[in-house]
């Protein structure tokens, strides 16, 4: 009986403690300074990213083992997609892909949000097209959603996560 008492007061000091770091309901952690220089920041990756411009794009993203970038994948052992780990695995992705071919990020800018989940981490979302010729892919131009997660260091803002999703095709109605 203590035993449980001891767990269910710690418990409830842990959630108390994480609930009051949260901020609360309504109110946006970042201003919109901030956040529209978030949205910036994204314009400048899209950019770089079309002029396969790899020592800029490197550092466009947060320097750890921890970064992550998830992509379509050439080796078939990864499967179709697969997430990439670190800078250097991050780097020679890119690259791998840049060389591949024409390559080009549409993004629809109308479509792009931009939040605050803490004063240090933000995502954007966006609904973009992609054209590319790389690991089977024929260079047309198909869907994508691009998911970012971005995190403060120091003054600046970088990529600590890059998820590029492909959007999968109408199912073709029935009868």
């Amino acid at each position: 009986m203590r035993k449980t008492f001891v767990l269910t007061l710690a418990a409830s000091a842990f959630f108390t403690g994480a609930v009051a770091a949260a901020p609360a309901v309504g109110n946006e952690p970042l201003d919109a300074a901030t956040l529209g220089t978030i949205r910036s920041k994204f314009g400048r990756l899209m950019e770089l990213a079309n002029k396969h411009d790899f020592p800029a794009l490197h550092a466009m993203f947060w320097q750890s083992p921890s970064t992550l970038l998830v992509a379509k994948s050439a080796i078939q052992s990864e499967g179709n997609w697969a997430g990439y780990w670190g800078n250097e695995a991050i780097d020679q992705k890119l690259h791998d892909i840049g060389s591949s071919g024409p390559v080009l990020l549409a993004p629809d800018y109308s479509r792009l949000r931009v939040v605050g989940l803490t004063h240090d981490v933000a995502e954007s979302y966006v609904p973009m097209n992609i054209t590319v010729s790389y690991a089977g892919q024929d260079g047309t131009a198909r869907p994508f959603l691009m998911i970012i997660n971005w995190l403060r260091v120091g003054k600046d803002w970088k990529v600590a996560s890059e998820i590029i999703l492909p959007v999968p095709p109408v199912p073709a109605a029935k009868g």
